[in-house]
């Protein structure tokens, strides 16, 4: 049985994921692709009920364990209601966001053991990794700058330093999997950045027999 592929976007919050994800769609309703695009953590009544803990200010004071044990159960939630239904109707699952945040996040983010929390991502998610891991990549800095008239949830407000571990911590995960993660420098015109995404991701879509 055919079964489809799951793409995920990643990057720290300011490097344009939503606009990108956006235009993506756009070029798959354009070519006749069948896709369903979610979000993390969410997509799923449970998981937006977890993301509305992990989001909220007044949640400060959560610790990096308990959130990162959140972040995997909403994540688990979206797999088994979602990602693995829709790709066994051969469809493109596009995710904003995925095991990755977790690592980059939780892991160098935050400082906890990420060998440890590849092996929680594998038995959350029942080991159903991207084919193809979009990272745009961003000085935190600019990304800073980008959000800074935003209504900032309780991730995006954990100052520049944080974000700056984070971004390096996609860097490993794009050294440690050069196959799967491809790096996308976000600062480059929008226009090329969606034309560098979906000729990356149309060598993924070709295996549906849906394109040519």
């Amino acid at each position: 049985m055919k079964m489809g592929k799951l793409i995920t976007f990643e990057g720290i919050d300011g490097s344009g994921k939503t606009t990108q994800i956006s235009l993506l769609e756009h070029r798959l309703r354009k070519e006749n692709i069948p896709f369903i695009t979610l979000r993390e953590p969410g997509s799923t009544s449970i998981s937006e009920e977890i993301r509305r803990i992990l989001l909220r200010h007044r949640q400060a004071q959560l610790s990096p364990i308990a959130e990162t044990l959140l972040f995997v159960t909403a994540r688990t939630q979206l797999v088994t209601e979602q990602i693995q239904p829709h790709m066994k109707q051969n469809k493109i699952v596009i995710c904003d966001r995925y095991i990755d945040s977790t690592i980059a996040y939780q892991g160098y983010g935050k400082g906890l053991d990420v060998k440890f929390l590849k092996t929680l991502n594998k038995f959350g998610t029942y080991n159903i990794l991207p084919s193809l891991t979009i990272i745009l990549d961003i000085n935190p800095k600019k990304a800073a700058e980008r959000i800074v008239n935003v209504d900032q949830d309780r991730m995006e407000s954990l100052g520049l330093d944080f974000f700056k571990r984070v971004q390096n911590g996609y860097h490993q995960i794009a050294n440690e999997e050069p196959k799967r993660c491809v790096v996308i420098d976000s600062e480059k015109s929008i226009v090329d950045i969606s034309k560098e995404i979906f000729n990356n991701a149309r060598k993924i879509v070709r295996s549906l027999d849906v394109i040519t």
